[in-house]
């Protein structure tokens, strides 16, 4: 069983046990987070549902794992014959978490 859930301004294709790195929320490890933006479901033996643009009823029920950084990126400025270079670096803060169950 799979669903695609939106969050963020991101679209997820998830299913049950998998971890995930959503945006950084204030919640505290151990905690479950509620994901209600289900856009469709496929489940094994039955049909794939659909969303206009929502699926009815459905949830998505998961757990905090803990709160991880994403990887380093670096950008450079230059601007030739002038003498200017500069360079910055940044790290996104991500939510850890375990999807746990898709509630239909």
């Amino acid at each position: 069983m799979y669903a695609i859930i939106r969050d963020g301004g991101r679209q997820y294709r998830i299913a049950e046990g998998e971890t995930l790195f959503v945006d950084r929320r204030e919640a505290e490890p151990g905690s479950q987070i509620q994901f209600g933006e289900v856009l469709s479901i496929e489940s094994e033996g039955e049909e794939f549902v659909v969303g206009q643009p929502l699926v009815e009823g459905a949830s998505v029920t998961a757990e905090v794992v803990g709160e991880v950084k994403g990887p380093k990126i670096i950008s450079n400025r230059f601007r030739r014959r002038k003498g200017s270079r500069t360079r910055a670096g940044h790290r996104q803060n991500y939510t850890q978490v375990r999807i746990e169950k898709i509630n239909r």
